[in-house]
Protein backbone atom coordinates (compact mmCIF):
# COMPACT_ATOMS: atom_id res chain seq x y z
CA UNK A 1 0.00 0.00 0.00
CA UNK A 2 2.97 2.39 0.89
CA UNK A 3 3.51 3.05 -3.38
CA UNK A 4 -0.64 4.20 -2.96
CA UNK A 5 -0.25 6.73 -0.84
CA UNK A 6 1.95 9.39 -2.41
CA UNK A 7 0.15 12.77 -3.18
CA UNK A 8 0.41 16.45 -4.28
CA UNK A 9 0.00 18.35 -0.88
CA UNK A 10 0.85 17.30 2.40
CA UNK A 11 -3.31 16.65 3.63
CA UNK A 12 -2.98 14.47 1.12
CA UNK A 13 0.20 12.39 1.37
CA UNK A 14 -1.31 11.78 5.37
CA UNK A 15 -4.84 11.15 4.20
CA UNK A 16 -3.68 8.65 1.74
CA UNK A 17 -1.65 7.09 4.63
CA UNK A 18 -5.03 7.09 6.70
CA UNK A 19 -6.58 5.19 4.20
CA UNK A 20 -4.43 2.49 3.48
CA UNK A 21 -4.13 2.02 7.04
CA UNK A 22 -0.10 2.69 7.40
CA UNK A 23 -1.62 6.10 9.98
CA UNK A 24 -4.13 4.32 12.37
CA UNK A 25 -4.72 6.31 14.96
CA UNK A 26 -6.29 9.76 14.72
CA UNK A 27 -3.53 11.75 16.97
CA UNK A 28 -0.77 10.46 15.06
CA UNK A 29 -2.88 11.38 11.83
CA UNK A 30 -3.08 15.34 13.24
CA UNK A 31 0.64 15.07 14.41
CA UNK A 32 1.82 14.41 11.05
CA UNK A 33 -0.91 17.01 9.36
CA UNK A 34 0.79 19.54 11.22
CA UNK A 35 4.18 19.06 9.87
CA UNK A 36 4.63 19.68 6.18
CA UNK A 37 7.30 17.51 4.94
CA UNK A 38 7.82 20.25 1.84
CA UNK A 39 10.31 21.96 4.87
CA UNK A 40 12.12 18.18 5.59
CA UNK A 41 12.67 16.64 1.65
CA UNK A 42 14.33 18.27 -0.99
CA UNK A 43 12.64 17.54 -3.74
CA UNK A 44 9.02 15.13 -4.11
CA UNK A 45 8.35 15.69 -0.59
CA UNK A 46 4.94 14.34 -0.77
CA UNK A 47 5.91 10.67 -2.59
CA UNK A 48 5.98 7.98 0.18
CA UNK A 49 9.45 6.95 -0.54
CA UNK A 50 12.92 7.68 0.92
CA UNK A 51 15.36 10.76 -0.59
CA UNK A 52 18.81 11.57 -0.20
CA UNK A 53 19.61 14.90 1.92
CA UNK A 54 23.41 14.57 1.70
CA UNK A 55 26.42 12.89 3.85
CA UNK A 56 24.70 9.98 2.84
CA UNK A 57 22.07 9.83 4.54
CA UNK A 58 18.41 9.79 4.09
CA UNK A 59 15.00 10.62 5.19
CA UNK A 60 12.77 7.92 5.37
CA UNK A 61 9.39 7.20 3.36
CA UNK A 62 6.98 8.84 5.32
CA UNK A 63 5.13 5.24 5.82
CA UNK A 64 7.98 4.03 7.70
CA UNK A 65 7.76 7.25 10.13
CA UNK A 66 4.49 6.42 10.65
CA UNK A 67 4.69 2.76 11.87
CA UNK A 68 7.83 4.35 13.83
CA UNK A 69 5.41 6.65 15.53
CA UNK A 70 2.85 4.61 15.72
CA UNK A 71 5.01 1.58 17.52
CA UNK A 72 5.95 4.35 20.39
CA UNK A 73 2.71 6.08 20.77
CA UNK A 74 2.29 4.49 24.21
CA UNK A 75 5.59 5.93 25.45
CA UNK A 76 4.98 9.65 23.06
CA UNK A 77 1.78 10.73 24.64
CA UNK A 78 1.56 12.57 28.16
CA UNK A 79 0.14 10.04 30.67
CA UNK A 80 -2.63 12.49 32.46
CA UNK A 81 -4.63 9.36 34.25
CA UNK A 82 -3.03 6.91 36.73
CA UNK A 83 -5.24 3.70 34.82
CA UNK A 84 -3.93 0.24 33.93
CA UNK A 85 -6.54 -0.08 31.55
CA UNK A 86 -6.92 1.79 28.05
CA UNK A 87 -8.94 4.88 27.32
CA UNK A 88 -10.62 3.04 23.96
CA UNK A 89 -8.75 1.42 22.15
CA UNK A 90 -5.26 3.60 23.02
CA UNK A 91 -2.70 3.01 25.79
CA UNK A 92 -0.83 5.17 27.33
CA UNK A 93 2.26 3.40 29.04
CA UNK A 94 4.58 5.35 32.00
CA UNK A 95 4.39 7.46 35.03
CA UNK A 96 1.42 9.60 35.86
CA UNK A 97 2.22 13.77 35.31
CA UNK A 98 5.77 12.74 34.21
CA UNK A 99 7.13 14.65 31.41
CA UNK A 100 8.15 12.93 28.06
CA UNK A 101 11.72 12.72 27.15
CA UNK A 102 12.66 11.45 23.48
CA UNK A 103 15.57 10.47 22.21
CA UNK A 104 15.75 10.61 18.14
CA UNK A 105 19.09 9.33 17.02
CA UNK A 106 20.03 10.23 13.43
CA UNK A 107 17.41 13.02 13.36
CA UNK A 108 18.77 13.84 9.62
CA UNK A 109 16.23 16.31 7.78
CA UNK A 110 14.42 16.43 11.33
CA UNK A 111 11.15 15.78 10.03
CA UNK A 112 10.58 12.61 12.61
CA UNK A 113 11.74 14.84 15.41
CA UNK A 114 9.38 17.41 14.54
CA UNK A 115 6.55 15.14 14.55
CA UNK A 116 7.23 13.74 17.49
CA UNK A 117 7.68 16.61 19.01
CA UNK A 118 3.98 17.37 18.48
CA UNK A 119 2.66 14.01 20.39
CA UNK A 120 4.76 14.87 23.70
CA UNK A 121 2.73 17.76 25.22
CA UNK A 122 3.69 20.47 26.56
CA UNK A 123 6.46 19.51 28.90
CA UNK A 124 7.78 17.05 26.67
CA UNK A 125 11.26 17.25 24.90
CA UNK A 126 12.84 15.13 22.07
CA UNK A 127 16.72 15.66 21.43
CA UNK A 128 17.47 14.96 17.38
CA UNK A 129 20.89 13.39 17.96
CA UNK A 130 23.48 13.42 14.79
CA UNK A 131 26.63 12.72 14.29
CA UNK A 132 27.53 14.81 11.31
CA UNK A 133 27.20 18.09 12.48
CA UNK A 134 26.10 19.48 8.64
CA UNK A 135 23.14 17.26 9.50
CA UNK A 136 22.37 18.77 12.57
CA UNK A 137 22.49 22.25 11.42
CA UNK A 138 20.13 21.05 8.37
CA UNK A 139 17.44 19.31 11.05
CA UNK A 140 17.52 23.16 12.98
CA UNK A 141 17.07 24.94 9.21
CA UNK A 142 14.38 23.21 8.39
CA UNK A 143 12.53 23.25 11.52
CA UNK A 144 12.66 26.98 11.67
CA UNK A 145 10.86 27.32 8.17
CA UNK A 146 7.61 26.82 10.12
CA UNK A 147 6.24 29.42 12.66
CA UNK A 148 5.55 26.22 14.57
CA UNK A 149 8.98 24.98 14.52
CA UNK A 150 11.41 28.14 15.68
CA UNK A 151 8.54 28.24 18.73
CA UNK A 152 9.79 24.29 19.67
CA UNK A 153 13.47 25.22 19.27
CA UNK A 154 13.00 28.82 21.48
CA UNK A 155 11.39 26.58 24.05
CA UNK A 156 14.10 23.96 23.93
CA UNK A 157 11.49 21.44 23.70
CA UNK A 158 12.98 20.26 20.80
CA UNK A 159 17.23 20.40 20.61
CA UNK A 160 19.65 19.14 18.18
CA UNK A 161 22.79 17.89 19.15
CA UNK A 162 25.93 16.56 17.92
CA UNK A 163 27.04 13.05 19.42
CA UNK A 164 27.85 9.42 19.11
CA UNK A 165 24.24 7.79 18.79
CA UNK A 166 25.07 4.51 20.26
CA UNK A 167 25.83 5.97 23.43
CA UNK A 168 22.62 7.49 23.68
CA UNK A 169 22.49 10.97 25.00
CA UNK A 170 22.61 13.38 28.20
CA UNK A 171 22.86 16.88 29.16
CA UNK A 172 22.51 19.15 31.85
CA UNK A 173 19.89 22.08 31.74
CA UNK A 174 20.62 24.62 29.32
CA UNK A 175 19.14 27.77 31.06
CA UNK A 176 17.22 27.91 34.60
CA UNK A 177 14.03 27.32 32.00
CA UNK A 178 15.02 24.66 30.25
CA UNK A 179 15.58 20.84 32.01
CA UNK A 180 18.64 18.14 31.12
CA UNK A 181 17.49 15.37 29.99
CA UNK A 182 18.93 11.85 29.23
CA UNK A 183 21.69 9.79 30.72
CA UNK A 184 20.67 6.36 32.45
CA UNK A 185 17.57 5.85 33.92
CA UNK A 186 17.36 6.09 37.93
CA UNK A 187 17.13 2.94 39.08
CA UNK A 188 17.28 3.56 42.57
CA UNK A 189 14.92 6.73 42.60
CA UNK A 190 12.44 6.72 45.45
CA UNK A 191 9.22 6.95 42.63
CA UNK A 192 9.96 6.27 38.74
CA UNK A 193 7.81 9.85 38.61
CA UNK A 194 10.99 10.98 40.65
CA UNK A 195 13.35 9.92 38.34
CA UNK A 196 14.84 12.29 36.37
CA UNK A 197 17.57 10.68 33.62
CA UNK A 198 16.50 8.08 30.61
CA UNK A 199 14.03 8.35 27.68
CA UNK A 200 10.51 7.21 27.22
CA UNK A 201 11.16 6.45 23.76
CA UNK A 202 13.98 6.14 21.55
CA UNK A 203 13.52 6.31 17.63
CA UNK A 204 16.88 4.81 15.77
CA UNK A 205 16.89 6.35 12.33
CA UNK A 206 20.21 4.05 11.18
CA UNK A 207 20.90 0.62 11.08
CA UNK A 208 22.71 -0.63 14.64
CA UNK A 209 25.28 -4.05 14.63
CA UNK A 210 23.72 -5.10 17.32
CA UNK A 211 21.39 -3.57 20.37
CA UNK A 212 23.88 -1.48 21.95
CA UNK A 213 23.56 -1.66 25.77
CA UNK A 214 24.13 1.92 26.43
CA UNK A 215 20.92 2.64 24.92
CA UNK A 216 18.99 -0.05 26.79
CA UNK A 217 20.66 1.48 29.87
CA UNK A 218 19.19 4.99 29.21
CA UNK A 219 15.46 3.37 28.62
CA UNK A 220 13.20 4.31 31.88
CA UNK A 221 11.19 1.80 33.34
CA UNK A 222 8.82 1.48 31.64
CA UNK A 223 10.41 2.58 28.46
CA UNK A 224 10.16 1.62 24.39
CA UNK A 225 13.65 1.48 21.67
CA UNK A 226 12.66 1.63 17.95
CA UNK A 227 15.44 0.40 16.39
CA UNK A 228 16.52 -1.41 12.96
CA UNK A 229 19.61 -4.03 12.99
CA UNK A 230 21.68 -5.94 10.93
CA UNK A 231 21.31 -9.86 11.21
CA UNK A 232 24.47 -11.33 12.99
CA UNK A 233 24.54 -14.23 10.30
CA UNK A 234 24.18 -11.86 7.33
CA UNK A 235 24.80 -8.38 7.65
CA UNK A 236 22.76 -7.18 4.46
CA UNK A 237 20.08 -8.45 5.80
CA UNK A 238 18.15 -5.63 8.87
CA UNK A 239 15.01 -6.21 10.63
CA UNK A 240 13.13 -3.86 13.06
CA UNK A 241 13.12 -4.75 16.56
CA UNK A 242 11.13 -3.04 19.60
CA UNK A 243 13.07 -3.21 23.07
CA UNK A 244 10.76 -2.70 26.09
CA UNK A 245 11.77 -2.23 29.58
CA UNK A 246 9.17 -2.82 31.66
CA UNK A 247 8.22 -1.13 35.14
CA UNK A 248 10.94 -3.18 36.77
CA UNK A 249 13.63 -3.27 34.95
CA UNK A 250 12.71 -6.25 32.94
CA UNK A 251 13.61 -6.23 29.43
CA UNK A 252 12.06 -7.51 26.20
CA UNK A 253 13.41 -7.80 23.03
CA UNK A 254 10.70 -8.55 19.83
CA UNK A 255 11.96 -8.76 16.38
CA UNK A 256 9.34 -7.73 14.30
CA UNK A 257 10.43 -6.99 10.02
CA UNK A 258 12.48 -6.48 7.79
CA UNK A 259 13.86 -2.98 6.55
CA UNK A 260 16.67 -1.18 4.63
CA UNK A 261 18.50 1.69 6.75
CA UNK A 262 21.46 3.46 5.82
CA UNK A 263 23.80 2.19 9.21
CA UNK A 264 24.78 3.52 12.59
CA UNK A 265 28.27 4.21 11.90
CA UNK A 266 31.17 6.38 13.26
CA UNK A 267 30.99 10.17 11.81
CA UNK A 268 33.16 10.59 8.52
CA UNK A 269 36.38 11.48 8.71
CA UNK A 270 37.26 14.98 7.67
Amino acid sequence: MAWRSSGTSNEELVENLWRNKLITDPVVKSAFLKVDRAHYAPSFPYEDSPQPIGHGATISAPHMHANAVETLLPFLLPKVEDEDEPRGTRKVVGQTGRPRRVLDIGSGSGYLTHVLAELVGETGVVVGLEHIPELKELGERNMAKSREGRALLESGRVRFRVGDGRKGWAEPSPTEAQPGVGGPADADAPTKRDEEGGWDAIHVGAAAVELHDELVQQLRSPGRMFIPVEDARDRWEQYIWTVDKDEKGNIKKEKLYGVRYVPLTDAPRR
